[in-house]
């Protein structure tokens, strides 16, 4: 058994803040990883070619902003760099191979206990702790939904946590399911490699560029969101024009309105509205059925694939594994309660990396949890 004040599960950006953070107030706390190094969806499960859809502003970890010199939309592996030197920099050290079997509150001792499954080792073991952090974020594990036919294909399916560019595909039939961020830019980098792409749109989405929503998160320092959204639908309408023509229908409210009320963000384009106006990737409605490789379209269209990329979003994982949540979670493993009322529970619990707001979500999570924290263990140290 370890005994340390604050037991952190995942060692994702969102633990990392919160260590640093505890680490600043020397705070006792130990990060449990189940994978083999942290940050592992952007070390491990990320495509090439991503970039933080965010200016750099909106994006830095606390107490540490980015160096001047990055660009402002910071590459993939400049952000890993960043996450290197963060670690190093708040004497961060997590425990990996640790897979959390259960964690419950022990109410006769007032302590969270936190039960491991050290996978390297293939024993069990047990931290305790006078306050949990899950910090195991939003995207647990890979979401592939449910689709007719789907085991009967002949050709390679894959969730877009293992895609990394699309060398492989040149000349090949590729079908990307979902049209988020990672979606659109996974067919766009699929075309660029000769891919013959197409794409399943089958909600409505916001598409701005990364400029219109960098404005917008200026303003909203200083204007209402029914304003902004105003803004910048006016001026993704002169940009791309009216894109339903080719598949694409807009929501009916705002983009800055769903992303704070449902965490839907927009589509950031990043050259795919130019591609699919030009015939080069082409939209298509919901699956109805797979046949071998043929694959039929809500639409009747019906076509043959050689692979297929689902970008169809992560699931929570909390929920296999506490215990004694008090209702902090709902049964799809996110908060009850919305932002910024949705980091803190009872008996010491809390969730870092869930407001669906990225980094800047994250970061301020850190910053209410430790300084909760700090307050409750009534120490003479000032807040952070």
């Amino acid at each position: 058994m370890e005994e340390v004040e604050v037991v952190i599960v995942g060692a994702g950006p969102a633990g990392l803040a919160t260590s640093a953070c505890l680490n600043r107030l020397n705070i006792s706390n130990v990060i449990l990883e189940r994978e083999d190094c942290y940050a592992s969806l952007w070390k491990n499960r990320s495509y090439d070619r991503l970039k933080l859809h965010l200016a750099k502003q909106f994006c830095e970890l606390p107490y540490m902003p980015f160096p001047k010199n990055v660009p402002t939309y910071i590459p993939r592996r400049e952000f890993i760099q960043y996450l290197d030197t963060y670690v190093s920099t708040f004497n961060i050290n997590p425990m990996y191979h640790r897979s959390v079997e259960t964690a419950f509150y022990n109410e006769n001792v007032e302590k969270w206990y936190v039960v491991v499954n050290n996978t390297r080792l293939g024993v069990k073991e047990t931290y305790y702790g006078k306050f949990l952090v899950v910090a195991s974020g939003e995207n647990g594990e890979g979401y592939v939904p449910e689709t007719k036919g789907l085991d009967s294909f002949n050709g390679e399916y894959i969730h877009s946590s293992k895609y990394e560019n699309g060398m492989k595909y040149g000349g090949k039939d590729v079908l990307v399911v979902g049209s988020g961020n990672s979606g659109m830019e996974i067919a766009y980098d699929l075309s660029n490699y000769g891919a013959n792409t197409s794409i399943v749109v089958r909600s409505p989405v916001h598409v701005l560029t990364k400029e219109i929503v960098h404005l917008g998160m200026v303003l909203s320092k200083y204007l209402p969101v029914k304003v902004i959204d105003g803004i910048v639908l006016i001026l993704g309408k002169l940009k791309f024009g009216n894109l339903s023509k080719y598949g694409i229908h807009k929501p009916t409210t705002g983009p800055f309105y769903l992303k704070e009320h449902e965490g839907q963000a927009p589509i950031i384009d990043v050259g795919t509205i130019e591609k699919i106006k030009s015939d080069e990737i082409k939209v298509l409605p919901s699956i109805t059925s797979i046949e071998g490789n043929e694959i039929r379209f809500e639409n009747g269209y019906l076509k043959s694939y050689d692979a297929i990329i689902f970008a169809t979003g992560y699931k929570s994982t909390v929920l296999k594994w506490l215990k004694d949540d008090n209702y902090l979670f709902n049964d799809n493993g996110m908060p009850n309660k919305s932002f910024p009322n949705h980091w803190k529970s009872e008996n010491g619990l809390y969730c870092a990396g869930f407001s669906r707001r990225g980094l800047f979500g994250i970061s301020h999570d850190a910053l209410k949890i430790t300084n909760d924290i700090n307050f409750s263990l009534g120490r003479n140290k000032k807040g952070i």
